[in-house]
């Protein structure tokens, strides 16, 4: 995807930037601080801006709650037989329940994205237009997301106090333009599935680190201006063939600043059960956002030829009943 390319490459500086105090967040600076990573999971899973920051206010009590603050924890998500990471255990519906603990708040967020995402009970919601928060968050109290009957009426109220529907509505130049804003001075990156593991300062882009990140555990840089295949193959000591296969590109293909580039091949699966496509979007844009090899994302939804795709069309990215 060109655009959300770019969107990683500078969003989470704004982020990190404020340092955690012993004084509350008010709910506008919980906003100020999320809502890029909130619009960035609006490109990259189709969820409402509006909704994802209306959760998180609700869940960690604009960022202050036990769970946030010793778990970083902000949207109360339990356990499950699946996680394997760190717990904490708090009375919620019952008496010490086991929650998940995260190593960021941006972890957490990237979780909620892959959680909604994931699972079956939440898929109905992704047939809800982008901008119809109301109808979201109905949906997520319908399939259990939260016991609390005034659910939905809580996030919709927070929606509509502070203006979060605003953030649905963002074209990705005018995305583009708010991260320029807030990153001009940062120099580290943040992958979307899981964090930095170490910074590696290409020669090519004197003075900016060129980090290495992860998305569905392949590695991959973001491309920075005048970087070339041989380039990077250089750097990382990787032939520039290898290169152009990892990343389903033709021999001689042009980079371009802000493309994501993987390191070692892609995977037969996708990070997350479906993708739903924008306006725009190539099967080969899908497949390097979901670290997807393009065969196999062609395979699995009978797709017979490289095309544009129709906006609104959900494409499976790993296997499913017919």
């Amino acid at each position: 995807m060109k655009n959300l390319n770019a969107i990683i490459l500078v969003f989470v500086m704004g982020l990190l930037t404020l340092e955690v105090s012993g004084q509350d967040m008010t709910a506008q600076q919980y906003i100020d601080r999320y809502k890029l990573i909130a619009i960035r999971d609006r490109f990259d899973f189709h969820i409402p801006a509006s909704i994802t920051l209306a959760q998180g206010l609700l869940e960690s009590g604009n960022g202050n709650s036990m769970l946030a603050r010793k778990a970083n924890n902000h949207f109360g998500i339990k356990c499950h037989s699946n996680w394997k990471g760190k717990r904490v255990y708090k009375d919620d519906d019952a008496k010490d329940e086991c929650f998940r603990v995260y190593k960021t708040p941006e972890d957490s967020y990237i979780d909620h994205a892959h959680f909604l995402s994931s699972k079956s009970r939440y898929e109905f919601l992704f047939h809800y237009p982008i901008t119809d928060y109301k109808a979201w968050a109905r949906g997520l109290k319908k399939a259990g997301y939260a016991t609390n009957p005034k659910y939905p009426k809580r996030l919709i109220g927070l929606i509509e106090r502070y203006g979060l529907d605003k953030y649905d509505k963002i074209s990705r130049a005018d995305f583009d333009k708010m991260l320029k804003a807030n990153g001009q001075d940062t120099n580290m990156v943040v992958a979307s599935n899981k964090p930095v593991v170490a910074p590696v300062v290409s020669k090519v882009a004197v003075g900016k680190p060129n980090h290495i990140m992860y998305r569905n555990r392949v590695k991959y840089i973001i491309v920075y201006p005048g970087e070339t295949i041989v380039d990077i193959a250089r750097f990382f000591d990787i032939r520039p063939k290898a290169l152009y296969r990892y990343n389903d590109l033709s021999k001689g293909s042009p980079l371009k600043s802000g493309m994501i580039i993987y390191l070692q091949p892609k995977r037969k699966k996708g990070d997350v059960k479906f993708h739903i496509v924008n306006r725009g979007e190539t099967a080969w844009e899908i497949s390097q956002m979901h670290a997807i090899k393009l065969r196999w994302l062609m395979k699995r939804n009978h797709l017979k030829e490289i095309r544009q795709l129709k906006a609104g069309q959900k494409l499976f990215l790993r296997r499913f009943n017919h």
